[in-house]
């Protein structure tokens, strides 16, 4: 892989790692429109870690004061009412369903579900989805109303995107607003509970980078990783505005022409799934 395409699916990483649409299906759907090979489920998981290191970043005020709330719940009983503190545990508690189906379906994950018939049409099932729970949300609940049971459900949601096309920022957010929770909030939680699975994903898969299927080497992973590092963080800031101020109908059309697109031109033979 040449430094331009890094470059590229850094920012196409880095645009759409936030925003409901998806990354890994655009890093599975875009070099096949380019005759490149498929980057792979590693470096895929790699770079991500990038996009998250801008949630640490962008996040570090909310991060830093959870994590110590958290910290001092364990010692003293009178904290662990705090919100703060609660929120640590709804992160933990999230982030298990996605490490155990990973662990487990990880050479099916890997293979299988980057079938671009997969990915195309689950592009457009969850778009439709989306749309759904944007629509018919009552969107009354802030994230300081979380509860335990939600932060499961959510954490289940996010499992989906196991599943290049689901959208792990685009499950979370659709749960999130089925289960009543404001645009902002829901989107909020959604970047949040990404942090394990994808900083634990990324480092786990850092050994697949120099001899793994379809490496692409240290080099161009490292130069997608800071550019996608430096286009998430811009994307973070915006989409937080674009919330809480409109709804995700952009995304649910742009979900659902990308994913007709991809199975007309697999009917058509144009490319391969």
């Amino acid at each position: 892989m040449d430094f331009l395409k890094a470059v590229f699916l850094g920012v196409l990483q880095g645009l759409t790692e936030f925003l409901p649409i998806s990354s890994s299906a655009h890093l599975r759907i875009f070099p096949e429109f380019f005759g490149w090979e498929d980057p792979g489920a590693a470096f895929t998981a790699v770079i991500q870690i990038g996009t998250e290191l801008a949630v640490l970043i962008y996040f570090r005020k909310d991060i830093w004061r959870i994590a110590s709330m958290w910290v001092k719940s364990l010692a003293k009983p009178e904290y662990r009412g705090h919100i703060d503190a609660r929120m640590g545990w709804y992160v933990i508690v999230g982030s298990v369903p996605i490490v155990i189906l990973g662990i487990f379906l990880k050479d099916i994950i890997e293979k299988d579900f980057r079938n671009l018939w997969i990915v195309g049409t689950t592009l457009i099932v969850l778009g439709v989805i989306l749309g759904i729970a944007d629509r018919m949300s009552s969107g009354e609940r802030a994230i300081k109303q979380m509860n335990l049971k939600h932060a499961g459900l959510l954490g289940f949601a996010q499992a989906c995107a196991l599943i290049p096309g689901v959208s792990r920022s685009g499950a979370t957010i659709s749960m999130g607003r089925f289960l009543g929770y404001d645009r902002e909030a829901a989107t909020r939680f959604a970047f949040l509970l990404a942090i394990p699975a994808v900083v634990g994903a990324g480092l786990f898969e850092l050994k697949e980078i120099p001899h793994g299927e379809n490496s692409y080497g240290w080099g161009p992973t490292i130069t997608a990783t800071v550019v996608s590092f430096i286009v998430g963080y811009a994307a973070i800031a915006w989409l937080l505005r674009y919330v809480s101020t409109k709804s995700y109908l952009p995304f649910v059309i742009y979900r659902i022409g990308l994913g007709a697109l991809v199975l007309a031109l697999l009917a058509g033979g144009a490319i391969a799934a």
